[in-house]
């Protein structure tokens, strides 16, 4: 039974390195791996990175107290707007729940689509019947000057009915 030793140097040594049929009294045979990189040593900012940790410290000279303006900060308009609609709305609950039930049709609808495009023949009929209405829409409302400015007053008839007459 053959056996192997490793040594502190990185050597595997095979003590029965000879063939089957030969004396196993011969001298064993060494296979040396290479030697392993130093461990790279670690940058200053990484040691003072570790000595900024939060560790709780007494405090030694009184401090400034901190004021409410120093605290707050300028938020982007989007999101005083939106802050300023969900403060109108009266039922919560109710706008909550369809947006959580838009997340999941969402998300349903995605998985309904990632399983029709595994399908072998329908997504190369998908993506005819869409380059052809493509083609319809262009021809239909976009080539002729008329045909354009129908369109566009038919978007802001639209965009007025969502948002209201205020624009």
């Amino acid at each position: 039974m053959a056996s192997l030793s490793i040594s502190s140097s990185s050597t595997i040594i095979n003590s029965r390195a000879s063939p089957p049929g030969q004396a196993s009294f011969s001298s064993p045979s060494c296979i040396s791996l290479p030697m392993l990189p130093p461990k790279p040593l670690r940058s200053t900012a990484y040691c003072r990175k570790i000595a900024r940790r939060n560790v709780p410290t007494r405090a030694t000279e009184v401090e400034a107290p901190v004021t409410a303006e120093a605290e707050t900060t300028e938020l982007p308009e989007i999101v005083k707007t939106a802050q300023e609609a969900w403060e109108k709305v009266e039922d919560k609950y109710a706008i909550g729940s369809l947006a959580f039930a838009a997340l999941l049709a969402l998300w349903g609808s995605t998985g309904l689509i990632s399983a029709i495009d595994r399908l072998p023949l329908f997504p190369g009929v998908f993506e005819l019947v869409g380059i052809g209405y493509t083609g319809w829409f262009v021809y239909k409302n976009m080539i002729f000057k008329p045909d354009r400015e129908v369109l566009f007053q038919k978007v802001k008839d639209t965009y007025r009915d969502i948002l209201g007459s205020s624009s």
